[in-house]
């Protein structure tokens, strides 16, 4: 089981430099009632992408012409704060982010971005503050996003990034938590065989 490898990712970066954006403002919660994760794109962001009339907010980000189809995400502290829901990162991949750069996350929205196949980056004050200024320019905002290399890329600029291997793994190779535990199939088997050989009345009949 598991998602789209990544491993180098090309496209437009767009700025959402709020701190504290929490997961309610990410997927609302009136998405969150279907039985499947079908269609959470549509409530991505919902409050701030459409007016209460329903119609786009031509304000925000998203919908302008120059950041639309973005691929990248450069975002405030604690990015992903409130309640744990996958919703949001769910939704973030289905309206086509691959990526969000910031200086922290919160902690459970970090994990399950890594758990779903989203690269999420944890960089410098300085060099969030260089993305973020590249992100705003509509002349610049063209990203090459390279986790092989564990770089980010701009026109102008080439900044380093650290990244968890396990989590550089899974990314690369395309696995959920699911798909990693089956790598080591092989060695699981083998336990089992041993563990009930020694254990034989544990032996499901």
């Amino acid at each position: 089981m598991g998602f789209e490898h990544f491993a180098a990712s090309f496209g437009l970066a767009a700025p959402m430099p709020a701190a504290n954006i929490d997961t309610d403002v990410i997927m609302p919660k009136q998405f969150l009632k279907g039985i499947d994760r079908a269609g959470l794109d549509a409530g991505l962001f919902y409050g701030l992408r459409f007016a209460e009339n329903g119609a786009p907010n031509p304000d925000f980000i998203l919908n302008k012409t120059a950041w639309r189809d973005t691929r990248f995400l450069v975002v405030g502290p604690n990015f992903g704060c409130g309640s744990s829901r996958e919703h949001a990162v769910w939704g973030l991949r289905q309206f086509g982010i691959r990526a969000l750069i910031g200086t922290t996350f919160a902690g459970i929205f970090f994990d399950n971005c890594a758990r779903n196949g989203l690269l999420a980056i944890e960089a410098s004050s300085s060099d969030v503050a260089l993305l973020m200024a590249a992100a705003t320019d509509p002349k610049r905002n063209h990203f090459c996003v390279d986790l092989v290399n564990q770089t980010i890329t701009t026109e102008d600029s080439v900044i380093r990034y650290q990244i968890d291997e396990s989590r550089k793994t899974a990314l690369m190779r395309g696995l959920d938590a699911i798909g990693v535990t089956l790598e080591g199939r092989e060695a699981i088997a083998l336990f089992e065989d041993m563990h009930f050989a020694q254990n034989p009345w544990l032996r499901p009949s």
